[in-house]
C-alpha cells in the first residue's frame, strides 16, 4: 500500500512544526505579511494545520471555508499569483528547514499548485 503524504512527512507533529515555522516566515515576508495584519494567528495556525493535514491525506478535521470562499476577501485586497508564489516559497523553505526530503517537498508543492486557481478565485 502506498503510504500517504501526511504519514511520509511525519504525521501531525511534523505538520504542526512546519506550520509554526511557516507562519514565522510569512509574518516576516514583506511581500505577504500585510494580508495577516488583522488575523488572529493562533486561530489561523490551527486552521492551517487542519487544512494541510487533510490536503496531505491525513485525518480530516478541517471545517473552514473552501479555498475560493476563504480567500475571496484577500483576492478583493489584491491577492495574486506573486503572493501565492511567496506563500509556497515560505512553505518550501519551512519544510527544507525541517530536512524534509526533496521528493516530498515536490509532492507538497503539487498539492499547493492544485489549489492555486481556487485560492486566487480564477
Amino acid at each position: 500500500m502506498n503510504e500517504i503524504l501526511f504519514e511520509k512527512l511525519g504525521g501531525a507533529a511534523a505538520v504542526d512544526a512546519a506550520v509554526d515555522i511557516f507562519y514565522r516566515k510569512v509574518l516576516n515576508d514583506e511581500r505577504i505579511s500585510g494580508f495577516f495584519d488583522d488575523v488572529d494567528m493562533e486561530i489561523q495556525a490551527a486552521k492551517q494545520k487542519a487544512f494541510l493535514t487533510m490536503a496531505f491525506g491525513g485525518p480530516v478535521h478541517y471545517t473552514g471555508a473552501d479555498m475560493r470562499k476563504g480567500h475571496a476577501h484577500l483576492v478583493a485586497r489584491g491577492l495574486n499569483d506573486s503572493h501565492f508564489d511567496a506563500v509556497v516559497e515560505d512553505l518550501v523553505a519551512s519544510l527544507q528547514e525541517l530536512h524534509v526530503a526533496p521528493e516530498l517537498i515536490a509532492q507538497v508543492g503539487a498539492v499547493c499548485e492544485s489549489a492555486r486557481n481556487d485560492v486566487l478565485g480564477k
